[in-house]
């Protein structure tokens, strides 16, 4: 099983696909990689040799943020976002969407379950 980039790609996946296991790797990115390293992109990846791995694990390593590199990337712009005060910063703070989208109805998957409003028990009076 080939690992790259601390991930385990699939046995039987054209490596075309199994590349896309890596976060950061979509499909085209994959095609390009595949291009520069000269490989069939029908290969499986199990029939990939070791050289050929060892040819996309450093072109990956050279020139792409993957995996834990580029998470630490984008949380660190959502946070700079949130510390400058910027309209994103504000609505990623408040866990609403940040593209637009409505939220008068909808945006469920963003604010979370509904959250029930509680009635406030009238005030204590004393005799």
């Amino acid at each position: 099983m080939a690992r790259i980039a601390g991930v385990d790609l699939p046995k039987r996946k054209r490596i075309e696909i199994g590349l896309t296991y890596i976060f950061g790797i979509g499909r085209s990115t994959s095609k390009q990689i595949i291009q520069k390293c000269n490989i069939d992109p029908n290969t499986k990846t199990d029939e990939l040799s070791e050289s050929e791995i060892n040819s996309i694990r450093q072109l990956i390593t050279n020139e792409y943020n993957v995996e834990g590199e580029l998470r630490t990337i984008v949380s660190m712009n959502i946070k700079r976002l949130m510390d400058l005060g910027s309209y994103r910063g504000i609505r990623h703070r408040k866990s609403l969407p940040v593209r637009g989208q409505r939220t008068s109805t909808n945006a469920r998957t963003r604010k979370g379950p509904k959250r029930t409003a509680v009635k406030k028990k009238g005030a204590v009076t004393k005799k």
